[in-house]
């Protein structure tokens, strides 16, 4: 029973046959292409998931230092309970001041490169 012969005595038949056949090639090549992207989106979903953890790692381990700097400022004052907790509430804005008339207005704002070599490096903040 070769494809052949069945599509020379049947010619309906062997051309239903050829049509599965390019109907099973196309389901298994949709397949594979559907495998392929699902692999690829759980490849990012992964690279993605990473990022987010160690970024979650970083905010809480930021929280805890911040946390651990009150507590010790906490500690080392002499009336902690004069200190606020820092919210947008309690900010204090100040007023830029004026320029006054003796004071020349110098356009130039950053030091120039020579100016910065000269400087010694102070250490501290």
């Amino acid at each position: 029973m070769s494809a052949g012969r069945v599509a020379r005595r049947s010619p309906l038949l062997g051309g239903l046959h050829r049509v599965m056949d390019g109907t099973m090639l196309g389901v298994v090549a949709a397949v594979a292409v559907l495998a392929g992207l699902t692999l690829h989106w759980q490849h990012r979903w992964t690279l993605s998931f990473n990022r987010l953890e160690s970024t979650r790692t970083l905010a809480h381990r930021l929280t805890e230092s911040t946390a651990v700097l009150e507590r010790h400022l906490l500690n080392r004052t002499s009336k902690p309970s004069t200190l606020v907790p820092t919210k947008v509430a309690n900010l204090v804005y100040l007023q830029r001041p004026s320029p006054t008339v003796s004071e020349p207005q110098d356009p130039n704002l950053l030091p120039s490169l020579d100016e910065l070599i000269d400087q010694r490096i102070r250490s501290g903040y």
